[in-house]
């Protein structure tokens, strides 16, 4: 007595449905997948551009307290030039040229 299994024939209506399900579901997401919109490459740098004038405030805020920072440094950097040439004029002085 032969056993009857899926993989035995075609004879069986529960794997002629279940093929009909895999083939339509196969053909349902390949129609799916070519229909949908592509971004071309103007769309992913706008995309860009907009996430960074989105964040474009922080970004003034990060940008206006490195330079207060760069000037803070800028001043203290002039003040120790001053006193170094100061120092100079006074040692030349001292040592009698």
């Amino acid at each position: 007595m032969p056993e009857e299994t899926c993989a035995s024939g075609w004879g069986n209506n529960s794997t002629k449905i279940w093929l009909g399900i895999a083939a339509g579901t196969a053909i349902g997401v390949g129609i799916a997948l070519s229909r949908r919109q592509k971004k071309s490459r103007w769309d992913a740098a706008r995309q860009v551009g907009q996430r960074l004038t989105d964040t474009s405030g922080e970004l003034a805020d990060a940008v206006g307290d490195i330079l207060s920072h760069v000037k803070v440094i800028y001043e203290e950097g002039r003040k120790v030039a001053e006193d170094a040439g100061a120092l100079w004029a006074h040692g030349r002085k001292l040592a009698g040229h």
